[in-house]
């Protein structure tokens, strides 16, 4: 598990927060308010249909500092699922295609949230994410939003961005297609992404299927 910290201004009073449990220490200061995210993932069924497999489970604790007529501190929890699939390019075997799911606790205090991506757009989350979808590409440059379409997700309609960047792979430039959700589910903000090499574009039916499969909490 790694920890971050960040700083936000929620604004408001500490009166207005309900003195539930887990929550007195958080407005006497003697404590942070801890909340922790629900893992979401594709379903075993999928990722076998896909031909994807695990590459990385992790949490993170992101600390936030929240002015609510004073300073306080929360703790947030966060799940990466992230899966891989081997692909043949230039004569060699990658980790070539990757999906992830990230959930994060949509926090509110005082009636402000201090979700450091609620106000995100799909394109600002891929930027703020893109990191674990790299896999054995370089650097992600040249991003570009080329078309959007909706999927049921969670039982739900959700739209699903579609970008356009550029890496290397083998030593050589590859376009990469990818893909990208976020909403609100069960108390948590959801961002689900699946990425490709542009070569490889039929791999966008994967990709939704392992969307569509998504479920939350594990």
């Amino acid at each position: 598990m790694t920890t971050s910290r960040r700083t936000f201004l929620a604004g408001g009073a500490a009166g207005a927060l309900a003195l539930t449990a887990g929550c007195v220490d958080f407005v006497t200061g003697s404590g942070p308010l801890e909340l922790e995210a629900e893992r979401a993932a594709p379903t075993d069924a999928a990722l076998e249909e896909t031909e994807y497999a695990e590459y990385e489970l992790t949490q993170e604790t992101i600390e936030e500092s929240v002015d609510v007529g004073v300073e306080r501190d929360v703790s947030a929890t966060v799940w990466l699922s992230s899966y891989a699939k081997e692909i043949e390019y230039r004569g060699r075997v990658h980790d070539g295609c990757f999906f992830a799911a990230v959930s994060i606790p949509d926090v509110s205090v005082a009636g402000y949230s201090v979700n450091p991506v609620e106000e995100m757009s799909n394109e600002e989350l891929l930027e703020e994410f893109r990191g674990e979808l790299d896999g054995e590409y370089g650097d992600l440059d040249d991003l570009s939003h080329e078309d959007e379409f909706g999927l049921e997700i969670l039982d739900e309609g959700r739209t699903v961005d579609v970008f356009e960047g550029e890496t290397e792979l083998e030593g050589a430039p590859v376009e990469v297609e990818l893909l990208v959700s976020s909403f609100t589910h069960e108390d948590d903000i959801l961002v689900l992404f699946g990425s490709y090499p542009a070569p490889f574009a039929g791999e966008s039916a994967n990709v939704e299927e392992l969307l569509e499969s998504v479920e939350h909490p594990v």
